[in-house]
């Protein structure tokens, strides 16, 4: 059966950028979409739609300073249809660290072992290119030694069009305030909010950040370092709203944080988007990991703070295939996917009715003792006017 021009190009368009890159090589009529911008950035907007297919995982941040490795697994489901370049992972091992993603583009900063200044790029991996982004003053110093509070978010479809997100300390010593820094791809510059995001009293983990409905989310740590009488002795989310600037607290369930500052007890939170983007019931999620036991809540009214209860299981009930099963970092891919790492391996586990506690190994890794995770989707989204080929 003979397909026209116009239906080729729309069932290309929903392939994932590894696929479509395959059928350049032994389709020269088809390789003529890969010139055209207007193909990009329909691929790229349609698979706004769909799930991310791999993730990113690398060393934490302060082992970054002795330890330079990046590498990108895939979903068991996709193995065959998602990746990168070799050559791309190795130039990033070698010279920068991922910050953030969204829909097939990478935010980055620069390593060096001379200690020279930081430089944020957007990166696409697929298409082997990056776009380099001014950096402000307060990043002016030497990666993995400067703390960077930044995400990336590609929902908008038109080309270029992404905006980062950059928090900054306003006193060196437990902050409690930020300043909101917004770059647009579009214009090429930075600019301030007028109002500054209030964190409260605790640290928060900035690496953890959920974007929903023009709100940015983050959860505190857990650390017991205030006094019960504090209103800030237990753990919470602080929301920012990026139209008028307020910043808003978001009390946890309370068995979330029930034993959380015994100084004895081991406790690890954060949150992540729920349900599918197609979902217009979409919200957050915080999975909490305590004594080695997972729990996960979804939001169900943000006006009331009504969590809903998913997901109590021990690790230990997982039947990982492993004597000591020491969960490292976890974080929820797709809405429904609980995806965690072990000193040396990662691991899914379903969330979903379907899928509930099915478990699956996906990988081993060799990202030391406190790796972090980035979801990753590949496709041929533009990354800048200004982009350049990568040099690899």
């Amino acid at each position: 059966m003979k397909v026209s021009q116009d239906n080729a190009y729309e069932i290309f368009s929903w392939l994932q950028a590894k696929t479509i890159c395959k059928f350049k090589s032994c389709c020269k009529s088809f390789s003529k979409f890969l010139e055209e911008s207007d193909f990009k950035t329909k691929q790229a907007n349609n698979l706004l739609k769909k799930d991310d297919t791999c993730f990113f995982i690398q060393p934490g941040q302060i082992e970054q300073r002795y330890k330079k490795i990046v590498e990108l697994h895939t979903l068991l489901k996709e193995k065959q249809s998602s990746g990168i370049p070799n050559n791309v992972l190795k130039f990033l091992s070698k010279s920068a660290s991922v910050l953030s993603s969204s829909n097939g583009l990478i935010l980055c900063c620069t390593i060096s072992d001379q200690q020279d200044p930081i430089e944020l790029f957007i990166c696409n991996p697929i298409t082997k290119s990056r776009s380099f982004i001014p950096t402000p003053k307060s990043l002016q110093g030497n990666y993995p030694y400067v703390d960077i509070n930044i995400m990336l978010d590609c929902s908008n479809g038109s080309s270029y069009d992404y905006k980062i997100f950059l928090f900054e300390n306003t006193i060196a010593w437990s902050p409690t305030c930020y300043i909101c820094k917004v770059y647009d791809g579009k214009e090429g510059v930075w600019k301030t909010m007028e109002n500054n995001f209030f964190s409260g009293g605790r640290n928060m983990k900035f690496d953890m950040s959920v974007l929903h409905n023009g709100v940015i989310y983050f959860i505190s740590d857990c650390s017991p370092y205030f006094g019960i009488s504090s209103p800030f002795y237990m753990p919470y989310i602080m929301s920012y709203n990026l139209e008028n600037g307020i910043s808003t607290i978001l009390r946890l369930p309370e068995e979330a944080t029930k034993g959380c500052n015994e100084n004895h007890v081991s406790c690890d939170m954060g949150i992540f988007k729920w349900g599918k983007v197609t979902n217009p019931n979409q919200s957050i999620c915080l999975v909490r990991l305590r004594e080695c036991v997972f729990n996960v809540w979804f939001l169900k009214d943000y006006e009331s703070s009504l969590w809903e209860s998913v997901l109590e299981v021990r690790v230990r009930a997982l039947g990982l295939k492993e004597k000591d099963p020491n969960v490292r970092v976890f974080m929820v891919m797709n809405g429904d996917l609980l995806i965690f790492a072990t000193k040396n391996k990662v691991y899914s586990c379903g969330l979903s009715n379907e899928r509930l506690m099915v478990v699956e190994e996906i990988c081993e890794h060799s990202c030391g003792y406190s790796p972090r995770l980035i979801s990753y989707s590949n496709t041929l989204r533009l990354c800048g006017t200004n982009a350049a080929a990568l040099p690899c």
